[in-house]
């Protein structure tokens, strides 16, 4: 898959307020994330550099590195730091990667890819947070992350096949259209279900795809096309 990309933020952008939080980010990492066991040495650097407060509402910035999800606005949330983590361990990158992100949210998960993969490609259902998410990811001098406002059921066709896919609002079911823009043996990481969901991982084989089972989670729900449809539909 080729060499993990190099530091995709730019050097001064945000240097004076990072250095302000870095403590704050490197006990997060030790207490949330290494100490339930996430082990990726790429995925612990990616969650230490990341400025996870500049994706918050300042309201909120006080509680960036907290162990919870926190309200981003337009009834959303930018996720748990662990489940950040461990669903970018799950896709098992080794760098280099294509990457597909449904549910660009604040940009955060997106960042923290980015900080992985070659290129990510990322779909935003709600247009203000999509706009926003852009802006803000431009500022801080990310080249390799492709935003989209647009209903990510479809995934992103034209950029297909991914080498791995990541969802970050629950579907009833697993979009097949996603299954399908999947290269074979690659991996998809996604919560699937209604008033109960696991967290899922996806491998999509010759003959279809095996599912796997995490652990329970609770994202709020895919929006859009999804809900229009039933499997095989």
């Amino acid at each position: 898959m080729g060499d993990s990309p190099s530091s995709s933020i730019a050097p001064d952008a945000h240097a004076k307020q990072s250095d302000k939080w870095s403590p704050l980010r490197e006990r997060m990492v030790k207490t949330q994330i290494e100490r339930r066991g996430v082990r990726d040495p790429k995925v612990l650097a990616a969650m230490r550099k990341v400025p996870r407060h500049l994706f918050v509402p300042s309201r909120y910035r006080k509680d960036s590195y907290d162990d919870r999800p926190l309200p981003i606005g337009q009834s959303q949330t930018i996720s748990q730091p662990y489940v950040v983590a461990k669903m970018t361990e799950l896709l098992e990158l080794k760098g280099g990667e294509k990457v597909l992100e449904i549910g660009t949210g604040s940009g955060y998960q997106a960042a923290v890819l980015a900080e992985i993969a070659g290129e990510v490609f990322t779909i935003e259902i709600v247009p203000e947070l999509g706009k926003s998410a852009k802006k803000l990811l431009e500022k801080m001098g990310y080249k390799n992350i492709h935003v989209m406002v647009g209903d990510g059921y479809k995934g992103w066709p034209e950029a297909a096949p991914f080498d791995a896919i990541i969802v970050t609002a629950a579907p009833p079911y697993i979009p097949q259209p996603l299954v399908d823009q999947l290269k074979m043996g690659a991996r998809m990481v996604l919560p699937v279900g209604e008033t109960f969901q696991e967290l899922i991982v996806v491998t999509r084989t010759k003959k279809g795809y095996d599912t796997r089972k995490v652990f329970a989670v609770r994202f709020v729900p895919m929006t859009g096309e999804v809900q229009k449809k039933a499997p095989g539909k």
